[in-house]
């Protein structure tokens, strides 16, 4: 979907650059060398992907500066769907799978809540019905964003995204920005290494349910 809609941009090559961040490994990187797009890749390991993204997205835009990029793509890997490293100012697009399933959008949380475009890929693959319910869920949890049907194969649809794309705030640092929308708190013993199971072994941020008596 991000190569589709760089060409659909048609800037000049090496003019629109690309970090991803992911958790363990990655092979976009492979793609976008094929394409000749400046590209970096950073991996969190054991960190939260999207604290690790929030700490490094501010030396992302300065190794865009250096670059002399005119467009800047950053990439969350976005896996607990609570995450959502959005900037206010800074346009922020959601991506979700129309094979997910119809309630899907219903349980993403503050990644689809506080984007500016949802992009909805694989449409071609399900009935035009299960594409408007889809759409319809989307709206129901955020009703002002624009939704965009985009095929990743074909790059059917990457025309409008990258419309957006090019209506986007021109900015040099991040410096001071805030974030849309809190990360999720987790100081706990497992955070630090803890793999023993047991309220014993359990200290810090920790958060317990109430089951029924049986």
């Amino acid at each position: 979907m991000i190569l589709k809609t760089i060409a659909a941009l048609g800037l000049p090559p090496g003019s629109v650059g690309v970090v991803k961040f992911d958790s363990l490994t990655s092979f976009d990187h492979q793609r976008y060398d094929e394409q000749q797009i400046p590209n970096q890749t950073a991996f969190a390991g054991k960190i939260c992907p999207d604290h690790h993204f929030v700490s490094n997205v501010e030396g992302a835009v300065e190794w865009g500066m250096k670059k002399g990029l005119s467009v800047l793509v950053t990439e969350s890997a976005g896996l607990c769907n609570r995450c959502s490293p959005y900037v206010n100012g800074i346009l922020s697009v959601c991506v979700i799978d129309n094979l997910s399933g119809i309630n899907t959008p219903r349980k993403i949380g503050p990644m689809l809540k506080y984007a500016d475009v949802v992009v909805v890929t694989k449409g071609d693959v399900v009935s035009q019905a299960e594409r408007e319910v889809f759409a319809f869920n989307i709206r129901e949890v955020n009703a002002s964003a624009t939704v965009l049907f985009v095929n990743g194969i074909t790059g059917q649809g990457a025309f409008m995204l990258a419309r957006h794309w090019q209506d986007t705030l021109d900015i040099r640092t991040l410096r001071d920005r805030k974030l849309r929308f809190t990360m999720p708190a987790a100081i706990c013993s497992y955070c630090t290494g803890e793999t023993l199971i047991g309220e014993m072994y359990q200290m810090g941020m920790v958060k317990r349910m109430e089951f029924d008596d049986a």
